[in-house]
């Protein structure tokens, strides 16, 4: 049986990252036709970030654990 492989052809592109100030946002995915629901998100103190779970968009709290520029 032969066995898949993953190239960079083939992968997802990654999802869109915001950095927020605050814990607390809500996501649409964009809105329009190509949205979703409106959700209400907090982000975790321990990593700092959170994933919307209809569109993976991501997160981040400024000056928290997962801002790189912090």
């Amino acid at each position: 049986m032969a066995m898949a492989t993953t190239t960079t052809a083939n992968a997802l592109p990654a999802p869109e990252v915001f950095v927020i100030d605050g814990h607390r946002t809500s996501c649409d995915g964009g809105g329009g036709a190509l949205g979703h629901p409106k959700v209400w998100l907090e982000i975790d103190h321990d990593t700092g970030f959170v994933e919307c779970g209809y569109c993976d968009r991501r997160f981040v709290e400024r000056g928290g654990p997962a801002d790189g520029g912090a």
